[in-house]
Order: C-alpha cells, then sequence, then structure tokens
C-alpha cells in the first residue's frame, strides 16, 4: 500500500509539473534532477561553492554529506560518519569545508578539495544552521538550548547560542539565545543578526557590535523555523508550522504587518529580483514525522506590506529542504529515498 501511495505521488509530480494560481507562464521550471544513490531517509539543508559550481546535501538520517557537480549534473563524493549532519558553508578563500551535525553537536572542517578532515569543534549540542559573517569573517553556527520537536520536548535548557568560528574552527565568542537558535538572518547594511526561537514564540535581535540580545519580537503563531530577509525593504519573512503560515515583520518596528496562508516548512528564501519568497513545504499527515508531498509555495512581493501566492509546485516526499542561488537564478531542492525512487536534488530555474 505504501509503495503504491508512493508511486501515485510520484506520477502526480510527472504528470504534473506546475500547478499555477493566477499565472499566464510558469515562474519556476524543472530544468532536471540529479539522482542521490545510496541514500536514505531525512535531507537537510544544503550549500554551495559557486565558483567550483558543486552543491553540498546535508543527508540527515544517512549521516552523511553529498558532494554534487552541478557541472555535470552527478553526485560525485560522500563524506560518511556524520553524526545528524544538518547544513553545509564552504568558504572559498579558504577551501574548507564547515559541517554542523545535531547528533554530537559538532562542527568538523574538511578541506574542500580532498574532504580531509582538518579539524573538528565541539559545541555542547545541536550545531543547526550555519552562516557567514562577510564583516568580520567569521562563521556563525546555531546551537544548543532547549529544543521541542512536534509539541514534545526532545531537550532540557541549556547554553542556546551562536557560536563565532574562525576559519581555524577556533569559537571566538557566542551570542546567547533563551532556547535552541533556529534558522537567523544577519544584515549587511546594519549589525543586527535575527533568530528564530521558536520554545519561546520569538525572533530574537542581537547586535553583533554588543555580542547580545537587544529586542524580542512575538511571534503569534507555533514552530517559526526557516526565515529569509528582504533587507531593502526592511522586511523579515518567518514559516510558521502551526498553523501553516508566512508571516511578515518589519524589522524597524518589530511588528507583523501580514500573514498569510504558507506551507509546512523548513526553508524560504527571498528572491530580491523579482520579488518572490520560495517556501518549500510538505503536507503533513497523523504522523508529522513522516514524509508528506513536497511542494513549492511562490509568494509574490506586491509592496512592502502585500503579498500573495501565485504559484505552487509539486516536488517530491519530505522534501521542504533547499538552497536558492541567486546569482544562478537557480532553486535547488532536496527530496528523500522513496520506495524504488532514489533520493534527487531538483534543480528549478527561475523565470
Amino acid at each position: 500500500m505504501r509503495n503504491r501511495i508512493a508511486t501515485l505521488f510520484l506520477l502526480q509530480v510527472l504528470l504534473l509539473p506546475v500547478l499555477v494560481v493566477g499565472q499566464s507562464s510558469p515562474v519556476l521550471v524543472l530544468k532536471t534532477r540529479i539522482a542521490l544513490a545510496n541514500v536514505n531517509g531525512r535531507m537537510d539543508h544544503l550549500g554551495v561553492d559557486l565558483k567550483g559550481e558543486r552543491l553540498f546535501a546535508a543527508a540527515f538520517d544517512n549521516h552523511t554529506l553529498e558532494v554534487i557537480d552541478l557541472k555535470a549534473g552527478r553526485q560525485v563524493h560522500t563524506i560518511t560518519d556524520l553524526n545528524q549532519p544538518q547544513s553545509a558553508f564552504y568558504d572559498a578563500s579558504s577551501n574548507r569545508l564547515f559541517v554542523p551535525s545535531g547528533g554530537d553537536g559538532a562542527v568538523k572542517i574538511f578541506d574542500g578539495t580532498t574532504f580531509q578532515l582538518l579539524q573538528t569543534v565541539k559545541l555542547s549540542s545541536d550545531a543547526d544552521n550555519i552562516r557567514y559573517d562577510a564583516r568580520s569573517k567569521q562563521i556563525l553556527v546555531g546551537y544548543g538550548g532547549e529544543k521541542f520537536l512536534f509539541g514534545k520536548v526532545v531537550r532540557g535548557e541549556g547554553d542556546g547560542a551562536l557560536a563565532f568560528l574562525d576559519f581555524s574552527g577556533k569559537k571566538t565568542r557566542e551570542i546567547a539565545v533563551d532556547a535552541h537558535p533556529e534558522s537567523f538572518q544577519l544584515e549587511k547594511s546594519g549589525t543586527r543578526v535575527f533568530v528564530n526561537v521558536p520554545d519561546r514564540h520569538e525572533i530574537q535581535v542581537a547586535d553583533l557590535a554588543k555580542g547580545s540580545v537587544v529586542a524580542h519580537w512575538a511571534v503569534a503563531c507555533e514552530d517559526n523555523f526557516p526565515m529569509t530577509l528582504d533587507e531593502s525593504h526592511h522586511r523579515l519573512f518567518v514559516e510558521c508550522r502551526i498553523p501553516a503560515s508566512l508571516v511578515v515583520f518589519n524589522t524597524e518596528s518589530g511588528k507583523a504587518v501580514a500573514s498569510l496562508e504558507g506551507p509546512s516548512s523548513d526553508d524560504i528564501f527571498y528572491d530580491a529580483s523579482k520579488g518572490r519568497v520560495y517556501a518549500l513545504g510538505q503536507t503533513t499527515g497523523a504522523d508529522p514525522r513522516a514524509a508528506g508531498p513536497g511542494f513549492i509555495d511562490v509568494f509574490q512581493q506586491k509592496d512592502a506590506d502585500h503579498y500573495s501566492k501565485i504559484a505552487s509546485y509539486p516536488t517530491g516526499p519530505g522534501a521542504w529542504t533547499g538552497f536558492f542561488v541567486p546569482e544562478w537564478g537557480k532553486l535547488f531542492v532536496s527530496a528523500r529515498r522513496q520506495g524504488e525512487q532514489s533520493a534527487e536534488i531538483l534543480v528549478y530555474e527561475t523565470k
């Protein structure tokens, strides 16, 4: 029965490549699929090597990081023995690849060519999202703290924080937050970092120069995990899972200015060139941990306070993580293995 459902869903994806709301032409076009052999279970976040045209896919349940050559369109290397890898960041200047893992709280640093392990940085627990601060030339990693998943406590209170690492892996400082930090976004023109802290139903705003949290913005919905930033219009987009919704915050006032029905999502991205938000989500059933049918919802920005959903595209089972590369105008989506259908990376081109 399960295989039959998976087959029907795969046929739906193949036969209905786009479901468009009020659009005469597609806004995303599926250009290719890159199979990931021997990858099972949940996929997590992605990283990119712009110059080398490589993609790094965290295979959470598979305990691997998959290296994809985008020019060749294939999987070329697998880094093994990672304890629930959750994301990846590649620094071209040092040719180093940083991989945070939730299972042991470690950030492992690899040579970007040979993939030899160079350094292991041990944080207290749940090393998660990773970002690069161009001003300080340091890597930020969210880790630790109290954490709930699907309404249940999976870890008690602790030292939730953003850790700052230099390229050698030395932790230079940290900014404490009240619970586990999920997605966070840094200003380029300012010194603030916006942090989703779902267990406090808050966005916590920290000042990088001061090294501390300076504001707490209440989030009315629950499980505010992913976020993305439109800095030019002073707008922060936050996806909640309960109820599934997209909430838009004014970053000058800290107030919510819009809320739309959205997907249960783990990754969202703002496309400044098109004025769009791409929300990667899945349909959840009785068991929220099970992989449901995945899709991309596309929201169009009319102005800073008004948005509308213009398209929805089916993707694959559990396909709610990805990576948007504005320099290429491409959106990459991770879909997990389902039955005989291998895990894969879906490559969409924006129109």
